[in-house]
């Protein structure tokens, strides 16, 4: 089996725990004198805050302490991203409150219920201010300011120098004001996290993250303590993607208050606060103008961008960077300019979810071309081949600042283009558009680029051999679901023979594992297994130098069989030692024999940090740079014109993340990612009113499919390798939401597009598709383009960025 393991569908080993024992989370967390903390928060978007009175809720029973921030006395930080000082934000809120869910006190109690019970006496005189509940509301001239220091509630700005103009020279130009809007990224398990003292004065923090180093590191910046003073463990964690990436404000409240009490605290919160208090994401405007000549070749790409960081920005105010930096897309552009703004609002802050800052360009690119294609007459497919960067040009540097490492971006598209059997579907809309039938067919396209290990291009990992001959994995990535156990432990089966089953595997614990990237960004086997890759070819090669002594042979003679885990002299294969037999003669062999230490090895034992004993090897690898995985996506919808209701009938996916280590594993993270994706385009939004008041904080409010809205997805892939990494990979996790959403838009737009409908925001309710069907039969049909804000011509002017520079660039 080992020979052939990599490229070959795996069950994933960690599930046989799961199903049987079940997983161990944070809330399953005990210890003993271990007290609940329930936080008391804002009913109100934007106020002053007035008098806390908690004398009641101090005398509830089991109430062990209430903390408002005077008592707690943490500083105000930024939790996982500095954007600016001023933006920093109190652990629980001092002046005044920003967003409906805002933490103003904490109730610390022996159980869960008496803490909730205790939280609700606690009274807080609130003095309501106006609110900004969207981003275009706060940058308008007059908006209510968040914060004294920004009165314009401006948190970042990009503008590109003048140069080129993009859309010199086009015979068409399409354009389009397309709405990214706002989700929550509902993990199944809630955002949490446990705090448990030792005699030894170490804190030992048990959170659902993505990324525990990271946490630790941030949570004891935030704290003044020293990093290791803290240990972080990250136990099994239901889902994060994105939104459980770094530290959370709660994590410093818990950790203070176990440290102050001296017991173990733990919090988790319930599904409706988990709605208002985890990050959410996309949330960006975009005005997007497309060039065009008569021939289908672009000349450039417009956009201006304006996001939405919520109350206190944090990352989700750095990834409408991360669209501009890849709205590139697949597409060989002469010229882009692309300008960003982003506004505070008295919302929940935004940071990452699946695909963090690509779904969004990969949106705005692929509803620009798809409407290219209808003003020219083109056929989408065509379009876009014409368009494409040449295989032959990668490396590629792009206009907006990266290297693409490889690709062949026509080929999952013809490959799409097959599967979906292309001629017939549009044959079938030909049809069905000549009888005038109710149910229309759309034909959805999308192509898409995306980067991976963006900014996380290193990673630790160690491997050792047992005593019994099986092997143990540390690896400095943290899986979540994505199945690291089994992955990893196929690379070390290929290369040693040793079975999976006697594959231990280490991560998420900071104590056991030096250092590492955690898991975002679609990193893990690409920098991950490539770090178990090569840790894995040094200690083979430690191994024939460990055999060749053993046997009394030169190391040149002396062969690995990866498919018994055997050694052996070459020609002599009856004499031989397993791996077992290396793990008992390690300890006496002669010092050098197993050649010259890592330099992680080295600075491991010059930090005093673990070096794993006997037979084995640690490193770092860094890939250097992103890769960026590509693909194709084509959907298929019905579309009842009487009622606007979407049927959803195929999903053809095509991804080329480079070598594919475990296909199973793979055409999982497809399915996964494709139903996100769709899902945003059909069914979620977060939704507040004027006042800021959350409308979708339950999973009554908010819409969220299941599996019997969706079709059986059709996954399939090609292979174009990375040249970055040993491994030839790249990364899959978030590929098929950011193909998935704009195929599937452009499918219902398709649909009936015939009746002059140019465009349709998401999610594509049954109500909004019927509205855009309506007005174009009326022959009013929307106009998907409206001007940018005037903070856009302010920018450009050069103009102080302000309420008054505002004003006066309405003149612009």
């Amino acid at each position: 089996m080992a020979g052939s393991i990599l490229g070959n569908e795996v069950r994933r080993t960690e599930d046989p725990e799961l199903l049987t024992v079940g997983g161990r989370y944070v809330y399953d967390h005990t210890a003993n004198g271990m007290c609940h903390a329930v936080f008391v928060r804002s009913p109100v978007a934007h106020a002053h805050i007035g008098d806390i009175d908690a004398s009641e809720s101090e005398t509830a029973p089991g109430v062990v302490a209430v903390f408002t921030e005077t008592e707690l006395g943490v500083a105000p930080h930024h939790g996982f991203v500095k954007v600016a000082d001023e933006f920093a934000r109190p652990p629980l809120a001092t002046g005044k409150v920003r967003f409906v869910g805002e933490a103003v006190a904490v109730v610390v109690a022996e159980s869960l219920a008496e803490a909730t019970d205790a939280a609700e006496l606690v009274a807080v005189d609130y003095e309501p201010l106006p609110a900004a509940a969207d981003a275009e509301a706060a940058l308008a001239p007059g908006a209510p300011a968040l914060f004294d220091e920004r009165p314009n509630n401006v948190a970042t700005e990009i503008t590109d120098p003048p140069g080129i103009d993009p859309l010199d020279g086009a015979s068409h130009v399409v354009r389009g004001r397309y709405v990214n809007q706002k989700l929550a990224a509902v993990p199944l398990e809630p955002n949490s996290c446990a705090a448990v003292p030792g005699d030894d004065g170490r804190m030992t923090v048990y959170c659902a993250t993505q990324m525990p180093h990271l946490t630790k590191m941030q949570l004891a910046g935030a704290l003044g303590w020293a990093p290791q003073r803290l240990r972080v463990i990250a136990p099994h964690v239901g889902g994060g993607f994105g939104a459980k990436a770094g530290l959370y404000h709660e994590h410093t409240v818990v950790a203070a208050l176990a440290d102050r009490l001296g017991r173990p605290v733990t919090w988790t919160p319930g599904r409706s606060e988990d709605m208002t208090t985890l990050a959410h994401s996309r949330a960006q405007v975009q005005y997007a103008e497309l060039g065009v000549r008569d021939d289908g070749t672009f000349t450039g790409l417009r956009v201006r961008l304006v996001g939405d960081t919520g109350a206190y920005p944090n990352i989700g105010t750095m990834l409408p960077a991360g669209t501009k930096r890849m709205s590139n897309g697949t597409y060989a552009f002469p010229a882009i300019r692309f300008d960003v703004v982003t506004a505070v609002t008295n919302t929940t802050p935004t940071g990452a979810y699946r695909g963090a800052g690509r779904p969004e360009a990969a949106a705005l690119l692929e509803r620009l071309v798809d409407q290219a294609a209808i003003e020219t007459g083109i056929d989408p497919i065509e379009i876009r081949l014409r368009n494409f960067i040449s295989p032959d040009a990668f490396p590629f540097d792009t206009l907006t600042g990266v290297t693409y490492d490889s690709g062949n971006y026509a080929l999952p598209l013809r490959r799409a283009v097959e599967l979906a059997g292309y001629d017939e579907l549009r044959a079938e809309q030909a049809r069905r558009r000549e009888r005038g039938d109710v149910r229309q067919l759309g034909v959805g396209i999308a192509s898409f680029v995306e980067i991976t290990a963006g900014g996380l291009t290193s990673e630790f990992a160690a491997v050792r051999i047992e005593p019994d001959g099986g092997a143990t994995i540390r690896v400095g990535t943290s899986a979540h679901g994505q199945g690291h156990q089994t992955t990893f432990a196929q690379i070390v089966s290929a290369r040693t023979g040793i079975d999976l089953e006697r594959i231990g595997f280490v991560q998420s614990d900071t104590d056991l594992v030096p250092r590492g990237g955690g898991t975002g960004g679609s990193r893990s086997v690409q920098v991950g297994g490539s770090a178990v890759s090569n840790a894995t070819d040094v200690l083979v090669e430690r191994a024939l130098r460990l055999a060749a002594h053993l046997l009394e042979a030169s190391v040149d003679d002396i062969v690995l069989d990866s498919e018994e885990g055997t050694f052996s002299v070459a020609g002599v294969p009856a004499r031989s030692v397993d791996w077992s037999a290396l793990a008992v003669a390690v300890d006496s062999a002669p010092d050098g024999l197993l050649g010259e230490p890592t330099a992680a090895e080295t600075t491991a034992a010059e930090r005093g940090e673990p070096v794993d004993p006997g037979l084995a090897a640690q490193l770092d690898f860094d890939q250097g740079e992103a890769s960026f995985p590509f693909g194709a996506h084509i959907a298929v919808v019905e579309v009842d014109t009487d009622t606007g209701e979407v049927h959803y009938l195929r999903h053809i996916a095509v991804d080329d993340a480079g070598t594919v280590i475990n296909p199973l594993l793979f055409a999982g993270q497809q399915h996964g990612g494709i139903a996100q994706g769709a899902a945003q385009t059909l069914y979620e939004e977060v939704i507040y009113d004027t006042d800021g008041n959350p409308q979708t904080g339950t999973l009554m409010t908010y819409l969220f499919p299941s599996a019997a809205e969706y079709p059986s997805f059709e996954v399939h892939n090609t292979v174009t390798p990375s040249p970055l990494n040993p491994l030839g990979a790249k990364g899959i996790g978030e590929a098929s939401t950011i193909g998935s959403t704009p195929a599937l838009q452009n499918a219902v737009i398709d649909a009936v597009a015939h009746f002059g409908v140019r465009h349709i925001d998401m999610p594509m309710s049954p109500q909004r598709v019927w509205d855009a069907i309506a007005a174009a039969r009326a022959g009013n049909p929307a106009d998907p383009w409206r001007e940018p804000p005037a903070i856009f011509a302010a920018m450009a002017a050069g103009q102080e960025v302000d309420p008054e520079g505002l004003a006066a660039a309405e003149g612009i």
